[in-house]
């Protein structure tokens, strides 16, 4: 089957996911000042709610254009490719709960167990992005016939570290949970670089003639 209705389905997830991340600076916006703080106040004492905001939804934009990347380099879909894609969609729709939990709880006693499930959540969302990548890409199985060969393995060595950095910070968030936050940030900021400079090539050879 063709791509098209999936490809359609994630861009609605993925602008849903990061609609949803606002609420965790609406909700969150004043909570921090004492009664009767003037606005200021409470917009100042406000700022973790900003950083939560930024950090994922840059980190949703990149998957939505690695996503993009990777749709261009298949062909088709089959039935266990949707079931894939619908496990990986359904983490990325998660991601807003664990970052308004990051952004009412960075400063609190909540900092540790926040940072764990925020980590928890990323990790999970580059494991079943990879599983989705490389179920399509092993054997060539749901590639285009004119994939170009440098392009996948590009993607492919890209993917594989991403797991493991998210797993290996989530463990930090264990001991130092102000520091594991300050690593997504750094994560999601590596990816927009890696994105904006390497992934440019990959992105104009593996658009469609």
């Amino acid at each position: 089957m063709s791509t098209g209705r999936l490809e359609t389905f994630a861009d609605g997830v993925f602008a849903i996911a990061a609609t949803l991340l606002i609420l965790s600076v609406d909700e969150h916006l004043g909570s921090c000042a004492p009664v009767g703080a003037t606005l200021a106040r409470q917009l100042a004492c406000s700022w973790p709610s900003y950083v939560a905001y930024i950090v994922s939804f840059l980190t949703i934009g990149i998957i939505w254009v690695n996503h993009h990347t990777v749709m261009n380099q298949i062909d088709h879909a089959d039935r266990t490719f949707l079931m894939i894609t619908i496990g990986f969609l359904m983490i990325v729709a998660f991601i807003p709960f664990p970052t308004r939990l990051v952004a009412e709880n960075i400063r609190g006693d909540g900092a540790k167990a926040a940072t764990i499930a925020y980590g928890i959540t990323l990790t999970l969302t580059a494991v079943l992005f990879n599983a989705v990548w490389f179920y399509a890409a092993r054997g060539d199985r749901l590639l285009r016939a004119d994939a170009d060969p440098e392009t996948v393995r590009g993607i492919s060595k890209t993917f594989v570290f991403g797991p493991w950095i998210y797993l290996a910070v989530t463990l930090v968030a264990t001991v130092r949970p102000g520091a594991a936050a300050i690593g997504f940030g750094l994560f999601a900021l590596f990816w927009v670089i890696e994105s904006s400079i390497f992934g440019r090539d990959r992105s104009r050879r593996s658009a469609p003639p």
